[in-house]
């Protein structure tokens, strides 16, 4: 949404009783568009002697002008005056009458004690208030009930004494005080000011004594402007013709405006420069004697956001050299009128074509990382209303052709090409994004999208389907080893995936075609083996170019993608082991060599089972010792039945120490086959 409003200037000449005249005005002379949401606009005029200028921005916009205005006056220092939010409450409240927060002509009167007022009864009397009371008066009477009104009274102390005035009796009143009423009035101006809430008023004051050129300028968010573009293929040699949409959407008319257009991608944002912010602060006693001496304490900050680093904005614009004239001709897209009954449709003569004429296009220039365009003539749009201008036109280099993505299509799935162009920009511009109608046979031919279109560089659209031909795509995996190497205790295996792709297509349209296989680059670690001819290659794509014959084609791609696995032998399990060691795709000295590694760590294992089993043979006695000690302690070692239980302990003893002789065997040869185990396989390197 357009935010510019309206610009008013007056002159100030010290007068008492008219302190305001119109000057030569200020006009709005240049405007640039930005395709990321901003306009920079700049107003040039005739300032005299001391003069204001107002400008009027929605609320949305009021931010980005503050941010970005620019005066230029030869003559004086300028400042820009306005009252934000904050600032409209705290005046009202530090006049000497509070209109704003007063709803009530009682509430009023009793604000202004001690002021003096000439009140009408109907006949005039003069007095200072004292103050306003509410006072019960009867309402109405009868045998049920009594009731009653409340009513305001005012008491004022007259010259005659004290005065007391029911408010309904007051026909009118005026202040005495020429301070009040100058209050009064201010407040009113105030809060008329502030009921359109939708715009907000910059004041530029301007302080000089001669008459000079000033001008103004700043940035605030505009309708992003828009372009269209058209394609004739129908012609021998293509036609282009490009046009940029303008919105005014703001109250302001625009007249006989340098237009400027600039596409790019600068940074650009917001901040809430309107609304005042405060600081919270501690409140310090006085210093007075007998008081401790107060510390220093540091208080937080309310830190504003703000980038890392300094962000430049450069708004810069051509000067053109302006006829004023508009173009007297603009090519027409319909075909010509009529003649007669006799309409012959196969008339060459009014087949669509579209042809250069008399239309101005505008002027493009690099504008640092960006482009501009400069509209030739002058432009005059009136408020809420848009405009289409001739952006580009001329003759491109276009190359007809079938596409088929291969990225957008199901496997096994049959799908028609889309019709496409391949198209150079040589029309020595900056194309911006935009929409694309493209025109073919004297007829429409379908829509498409252009992306930004850089000098020189080439895009491909597409604007259809190709009914007459389809396609599908077949695709097979395998995968094998490619190498193997040992070392320092680690397997590293290279895997060869093989991807083919089968690309079939049926040509019923009676004639060859030129097809481009868009083939979406499986990895970015493969490797093209086998392809139709390679046109070019994209980031994430590989384009082929085929002719197509009429019937059944078939084109083949395959692709090479290497992987890679890396396992510590010293921690893989037996499987892996077992897997490599009989792969006959590894060669045969890598795999005697995972062979005998097997054989070792087999030899490990084999000694942790047999200590696994002597420990459970060692807990086993243990807990029958513990038994058999429990037995002889409560049959006692005297009696015939204890010394059965002495002599099974002591073979018992006998057992233990031979098991724990054993264990310790099992744990040295264990250790040493262990040894044995990691050294070959931290010795092993096999290439």
């Amino acid at each position: 949404m357009s935010t510019e409003k309206t610009v008013t200037s007056k002159k100030n000449n010290h007068s008492k009783n008219d302190n305001t005249t119109s000057s030569k005005g200020v006009q709005l002379r240049r405007l640039t568009i930005f395709s990321s949401g901003v306009g920079f606009f700049e107003h040039n005029g005739i300032a005299e002697g001391n003069d204001e200028i107002n400008l009027m921005f929605d609320n949305e916009a009021v931010n980005d002008a503050l941010k970005s205005i620019v005066i230029n006056d030869p003559a004086a220092n300028p400042s820009v005056s306005y009252h934000s939010t904050d600032t409209l409450l705290r005046t009202l409240r530090g006049l000497s009458i509070d209109i704003h927060e007063n709803n009530h002509i009682a509430q009023l009167l009793n604000s202004l004690k001690g002021a003096e007022v000439e009140v009408f009864i109907p006949n005039p009397l003069k007095g200072r208030i004292m103050l306003v009371e509410y006072r019960q008066t009867p309402k109405s009477t009868s045998k049920m009930a009594e009731t009653f009104d409340r009513e305001a009274f005012l008491t004022l102390f007259t010259s005659e004494g004290v005065r007391i005035i029911s408010l309904n009796e007051i026909s009118g009143f005026s202040f005495c005080d020429d301070k009040i009423n100058n209050d009064a009035n201010r407040a009113l101006d105030l809060i008329m000011q502030s009921r359109d809430k939708e715009t907000r008023s910059l004041t530029v004051n301007l302080s000089g004594k001669s008459s000079r050129n000033i001008s103004i300028s700043y940035v605030i968010p505009m309708p992003i402007w828009k372009v269209s573009y058209r394609l004739d293929l129908s012609q021998e040699n293509p036609f282009l013709q490009g046009w940029a949409i303008v919105d005014n959407d703001s109250d302001t008319d625009w007249e006989q405006v340098e237009l400027a257009l600039v596409t790019g991608r600068p940074v650009s944002f917001t901040q809430d420069l309107y609304a005042p912010y405060h600081l919270e602060r501690p409140t310090q006693p006085l210093l007075i004697d007998g008081v401790a001496k107060t510390s220093l304490y540091e208080t937080r900050e309310h830190i504003m956001a703000s980038s890392a680093n300094d962000i430049k904005r450069n708004l810069q614009y051509i000067k053109c050299e302006s006829t004023g004239q508009y173009p007297s001709q603009i090519n027409s897209l319909c075909v010509g009128e009529r003649a007669d009954d006799d309409f012959d449709l196969c008339d060459e003569s009014l087949i669509f074509s579209m042809q250069k004429g008399n239309v101005e296009t505008t002027e493009g220039r690099s504008a640092g990382d960006q482009f501009e365009f400069t509209v030739k003539t002058l432009v005059s749009l009136a408020r809420k209303q848009s405009i289409m201008l001739p952006l580009v036109e001329g003759t491109v280099h276009a190359n007809r052709m079938l596409i088929f993505s291969g990225d957008k299509i199901a496997t096994g799935k049959n799908s028609n090409p889309a019709i496409g162009v391949e198209l150079i920009n040589n029309t020595d511009m900056k194309l911006p994004a935009g929409a694309i109608t493209v025109f073919d046979g004297g007829t429409y031919a379908g829509d498409s999208i252009i992306a930004f279109f850089p000098k020189e560089e080439k895009r491909i659209i597409t604007y259809g389907e190709d009914l007459s031909v389809t396609g599908n795509i077949k695709k097979i995996a395998s995968k094998s080893i490619d190498t193997v190497s040992i070392s320092n205790g680690q397997m590293k295996t290279q895997y060869k995936n093989i991807h083919t792709y089968t690309y079939t297509f049926w040509n019923a349209s009676g004639e060859t075609k030129r097809l481009i296989i868009e083939h979406p680059i499986t990895s970015p670690s493969s490797t093209l083996v086998e392809s139709p001819n390679l046109m070019e290659t994209t980031s994430n794509l590989y384009r082929f170019e085929v002719s197509m014959p009429i019937g059944k084609s078939v084109f083949g791609v395959k692709e090479d993608v290497i992987t890679t696995e890396l396992v510590s032998l010293l921690s893989c399990a037996d499987a892996i082991y077992t897997n490599y060691s009989t792969n006959t795709e590894i060669c045969e000295t890598t795999r005697n060599g995972l062979k005998h590694a097997i054989e070792l760590k087999h030899v490990v294992s084999k000694y942790e089972d047999e200590i696994v089993e002597l420990l459970s043979k060692s807990t086993h006695l243990n807990k029958e010792q513990e038994r058999t000690r429990m037995n002889l302690a409560a049959a006692s070692s005297g009696t015939q039945q204890g010394q059965k239980y002495l002599s099974r302990l002591a073979a018992q003893d006998d057992e233990i120490d031979k098991l724990n002789a054993t264990l310790t065997d099992a744990e040295k040869a264990r250790v040493e086959a262990k040894t044995v185990y990691e050294n070959y396989i931290n010795e092993m390197c096999f290439e």
